[in-house]
């Protein structure tokens, strides 16, 4: 029972994850943040869509930061810092199926707070 519920949950998040990118693009200008979320940890990477790039990446797991909201903070924070060492000033988030709520608000925020236009 529980293994047909985590399917179901597990392919609505694809469901809404394809919706999502159907809509937004990145390019080496503007570049689309894709969040990853597990239970324990964060990740997000800046990809050009034109070139089909990975252009930077941050990894909550290196940090030794979890998935939580004051975690979500300080990945942002440093995030942001690779960012404008790659000289990239706006960029379009891609929540990759997930609410708009809790890590991924905190997460996106601190992006803003750190000069990266969303």
């Amino acid at each position: 029972m529980r293994e047909k519920l985590l399917k179901r949950k597990n392919a609505l998040r694809i469901k809404r994850k394809r919706r999502i990118r159907g809509k937004i693009s990145g390019t080496s200008a503007k570049p689309r943040i894709s969040v990853f979320k597990s239970n324990r940890h964060l990740y997000a990477q800046a990809i050009d869509d034109v070139n089909g790039v990975t252009l930077c990446a941050v990894d909550g797991k290196k940090l030794g930061l979890k998935s939580n909201i004051d975690s979500a903070k300080e990945i942002g924070a440093a995030f942001a810092q690779i960012l404008k060492d790659n000289k990239i000033e706006t960029a379009v988030l891609d929540r990759n199926g997930y609410q708009y709520n809790g890590v991924v608000v905190a997460f996106a925020d601190a992006l803003r707070d750190n000069g990266i236009k969303l």
